[in-house]
């Protein structure tokens, strides 16, 4: 199937459960079309957008210095809400992981991990995964659909909301603690959640210019990260309209391995994804592809492994990040040693690439790396059928559901 079959197949809903159209999602251009379609002059789009983007409104009631005849007509036609919390979990080491409903029913997972330095949002781009990576907890799920451009916005909002980052009646936003927030907490955003970015680029490419935009969400796009498992022809196109950062899910340093536990491979083999990788365009040795390594016990993590690594990466600025496998219940692969992946790491390093090891985070509530998901199917599994509904969203400071 073709990228573009592909969209069209799997693709979003345009109207919520109750037939409106979502406002979160269209560019300015698109939002003076609507509503000037309305007869709403060109200022009241830019006042809309700003309340949207910029003050973090979940209903057009907030909009006080929109006529409030205007505001009635808006919400009969139109929604700016965000998907309903399922649940929310924090993990031990500060992780969240919000398991989250769009009005159609459909599930997906967004993990926020904390650091000292920054706060990165890793959002999901589909409803399960077309892919079929045999260490990837989300390749088990089959693709249900694509996320639209709202709802993939939509989880940077919802995390803001719960991070208390949008100002209220002052321009410092205020924290959980009732105290004005210093610092932004979330600063950047991997596309490293449920699905493949690349095989809904459209809707991907829309939501990041978004939220790359300073007069909308403000997200730097040095700070936004899509990783792909190599869907070779939109590696270019991704570079170029959006510039990101760019991670490549390698996890292995030759086709027939690569092939056994990615099946990708075979339709896009090493020789045209590193090809792809080379011709990325803005790679320098100041800004580098970040390779992604899973690290397989007696699989992938041999000293001849990371000999062949080093090897077919000649010549592209890189960091490989090496990753512990984060294994789920039968799963069929086991985490390498420590011991390995340090010597695993050291042949890289000697070679002249930063290899770090990505501390693993989340992993006590399946919110780690490869993990998303699981605890939606547990939860669907287990849920009594009267609790099958969609929840409404709680309020802000009552959704705390963590485990």
């Amino acid at each position: 199937m073709s990228i573009n079959a592909h969209g069209s197949a799997f693709s979003a809903p345009k109207t919520d459960a109750t037939g409106r159209t979502p406002l979160i999602g269209l560019s300015l251009e698109e939002l003076e079309q609507t509503l000037g379609q309305l007869g709403f002059p060109k200022f009241r789009s830019k006042q809309i957008w700003h309340w949207i983007y910029q003050r973090g409104a979940a209903d057009f009631e907030a909009m006080n210095n929109v006529p409030k005849e205007i505001r009635a007509r808006l919400a009969e036609t139109f929604s700016i809400n965000r998907p309903a919390i399922v649940s929310e979990q924090k993990s031990t080491d500060g992780t969240v992981k919000w398991l989250l409903r769009m009005t159609d029913g459909q599930e997906v997972e967004t993990v926020f991990i904390p650091e000292e330095t920054r706060g990165t949002l890793c959002i999901s781009s589909q409803v399960g995964c077309t892919l079929t990576c045999r260490f990837c907890h989300t390749g088990t799920q089959p693709l249900v659909r694509n996320l639209g451009v709202h709802e993939i916005v939509q989880q940077v909002m919802l995390a803001r909301d719960r991070l208390y980052e949008w100002p209220s009646s002052s321009p410092t936003p205020i924290g959980a603690d009732g105290q004005p927030k210093q610092l932004r907490e979330l600063t950047n955003i991997v596309l490293m959640g449920m699905g493949e970015p690349l095989y809904n680029y459209q809707n991907i490419a829309k939501a990041m210019k978004i939220c790359m935009d300073g007069d909308g969400l403000s997200v730097s796009k040095r700070r936004i990260t899509l990783s792909t498992s190599g869907v070779v022809p939109m590696i270019e196109k991704c570079g170029a309209e959006l510039g990101v950062n760019l991670a490549i899910s390698l996890h292995a340093p030759d086709n027939e391995l690569r092939s056994q536990i990615m099946p990708i491979n075979n339709k896009y083999p090493l020789e045209d994804l590193l090809e792809a990788c080379r011709n990325y365009p803005g790679l320098t040795n100041a800004r580098r592809i970040t390779f992604e390594y899973v690290m397989l016990k007696d699989v992938n993590d041999t000293d001849e492994h990371a000999h062949k690594l080093v090897e077919i990466l000649e010549g592209i600025p890189a960091k490989i990040n090496l990753i512990p496998f984060n294994p789920w219940p039968d799963a069929p692969y086991e985490r390498s040693s420590n011991n390995r992946i340090h010597r695993f790491g050291e042949i890289l390093l000697e070679a002249g690439y930063a290899s770090p090891i990505r501390k693993t985070r989340g992993e006590d509530i399946l919110a780690a790396c490869g993990q998303l998901k699981s605890e939606s199917l547990r939860l669907r599994k287990s849920a009594p059928k009267e609790d099958a509904t969609a929840p409404e969203a709680l309020p802000q400071k009552e959704q705390n559901t963590a485990a």
